[in-house]
């Protein structure tokens, strides 16, 4: 569960027109902070940023879904052949 405060800084984000993934930035820096604190054992900073990402989600915070499977690898291999 985020705390209050990244709750309270996503929602005056929305409030002010700011866009979703500054809003979800709010959710991503707490648990930056949280990792450095020891409470998640994560190994890459990707992982940190995929559960501030899922909490934002969770949140409320209007979110694109990654892509996944098909149009992931149909996007990978465009840009192979672009070159």
């Amino acid at each position: 569960m985020p705390e209050k405060e990244t709750l309270e800084r996503a929602a005056k984000d929305k409030r002010e027109g700011k866009s979703p993934s500054t809003q979800a930035g709010e959710f991503v820096r707490e648990e930056m902070h949280h990792a450095r604190e020891g409470k998640h054992e994560v190994q890459s900073r990707k992982q940190v940023i995929a559960i501030g990402l899922s909490k934002a989600r969770r949140a409320g915070v209007k979110l694109p879904s990654q892509p996944t499977g098909r149009a992931k690898r149909k996007r990978s291999t465009t840009r192979r052949s672009r070159s």
